[in-house]
């Protein structure tokens, strides 16, 4: 019963994390075309530091889907989503207590490398070439510079937010509030 119990929390959290994504993607962040300045992050990697990378990557492209389908600012290109997804499945791996990393999150082996391959890798190669085929206005090479001013303002952002986040979620876990932190019946 109490990993049913773990299930209907994380779908709750899961979609309280979508939806303030998409308050925060749609509303309030700067979103002109190929080009988007925001907060938007903080909802989908909570949900990937708190329930791993499987929720994540499913918070993160849920949130995708809904708010181009929703709101939309251009149009879909589902290549967005699988980015997305991915975003989730790294943020899970790097920043949740897994067995990969043993349980212990640091700077340099987990933060740090997961803000670079999302930001740098998924975000500005992978992300960019989709744009560059919406609105082909612009090479490759012209959208990856016109883009290259987001990530030099996003990637310190992520640096200092992150670990604010990862302390919360060791918070709330400890607290039992959210899965991870629960007793099981024998260990009481």
């Amino acid at each position: 019963m109490l990993k049913k119990q773990n299930i209907i929390i994380a779908v709750c959290v899961s979609a309280v994390m979508v939806s303030l994504e998409i308050v925060l993607n749609r509303f309030c962040s700067i979103n002109t075309m190929g080009l988007k300045i925001g907060f938007a992050f903080i909802p989908p990697t909570f949900a990937a530091i708190l329930l791993g990378p499987a929720w994540g990557a499913a918070v993160y492209a849920v949130s995708d889907l809904l708010g181009a389908l929703l709101f939309p600012i251009g149009p879909y290109h589902p290549g967005f989503t699988v980015c997305a997804a991915l975003m989730g499945v790294c943020a899970g791996l790097f920043l949740s207590s897994n067995p990969v990393n043993a349980g212990r999150i640091s700077f340099f082996c987990n933060i740090l490398p997961c803000v670079l391959i999302n930001c740098i890798v998924i975000g500005l190669f992978i992300n960019t070439a989709w744009v560059s085929m919406l609105y082909g206005k612009k090479t490759y090479f012209g959208w990856f510079l016109y883009r290259l001013s987001e990530y030099a303002v996003l990637i310190p952002v992520q640096l200092i937010i992150i670990p604010i986040l990862i302390g919360i979620a060791g918070r709330l876990k400890k607290s039992g509030l959210l899965p991870g932190g629960f007793k099981e019946e024998n260990d009481i």
